[in-house]
């Protein structure tokens, strides 16, 4: 696997980051649902963090009900958890950013049809 160079956010636990990197690879398929997991020493290489803090986020996404460990072999993804992870994180972004982003086109005077027209970069 190829190494993430990250730059992690102050205010906010490493593990809390490097748990919400795994649910955005759960949410864009690059860690499907029932299938392994980097190893927790892979994961630390990966992101470039100490292995407790990688095991300390795979910990906590197991107490969440995200990931299962498997004995001696590792964590995977549960099945049918993307589901819920869409919904959760919805309901998120129009709760914490997207008021914020839509003063902020408005003050732009950005619309919609001048979004849908744009390419990305």
């Amino acid at each position: 696997m190829k190494k993430h160079p990250h730059k992690w956010k102050d205010g906010q636990s490493i593990y809390r980051q490097l748990m919400d990197e795994i649910i955005a690879g759960v949410l864009d398929r690059t860690y499907p649902e029932g299938e392994m997991l980097p190893s927790v020493r892979g994961l630390a290489e990966l992101y470039d963090v100490n292995p407790l803090t990688a095991a300390k986020a795979y910990g906590e996404l197991q107490r969440e009900g995200l990931v299962e460990a498997i004995r001696g072999e590792g964590f995977i993804v549960r099945k049918e958890v993307r589901v819920g992870l869409l919904r959760r994180e919805r309901a998120k972004f129009m709760k914490e950013e997207w008021p914020a982003l839509r003063m902020r086109l408005a003050r732009l005077e950005v619309d919609v049809k001048m979004l849908l027209a744009t390419t990305a970069p």
